[in-house]
């Protein structure tokens, strides 16, 4: 789960600090978190450990399980704040430079 450099010292350095405005597994995971409402919308997870971003993980595949991990099957609600928060980071990760090859894996 970890993206290299996203981890100083054993903790996270926060979404907001990491790759392209946090456009990694990890920040993925706090986006979806506020979607399903577990975490606060202002919460970065900043100096969160491993431990802690491990059990929010389980916390959020617990929530996608409920929709068959798909998100035309999340309430209008849910899917729609879905939406605006990562639409949101892609285009704040797109100003940053991000492209979304390191999501297809090409190089």
């Amino acid at each position: 789960m970890p993206t290299p450099n996203s981890f100083r010292e054993g903790r996270y350095i926060g979404v907001d600090n990491d790759l392209f405005g946090g456009m990694t597994d990890v920040g993925k995971i706090i986006r979806d978190a506020k979607v399903f409402g577990l975490i606060e919308d202002d919460q970065t997870c900043e100096n969160w450990n491993l431990q802690g971003l491990d059990a929010l993980l389980d916390k959020v595949n617990a929530e996608w399980d409920k929709y068959g991990c798909l998100v035309s099957k999340l309430p209008e609600e849910l899917f729609e704040r879905h939406q605006k928060l990562h639409g949101e980071a892609v285009e704040k990760a797109r100003e940053l430079g991000w492209d979304g090859d390191q999501e297809t894996g090409q190089d």
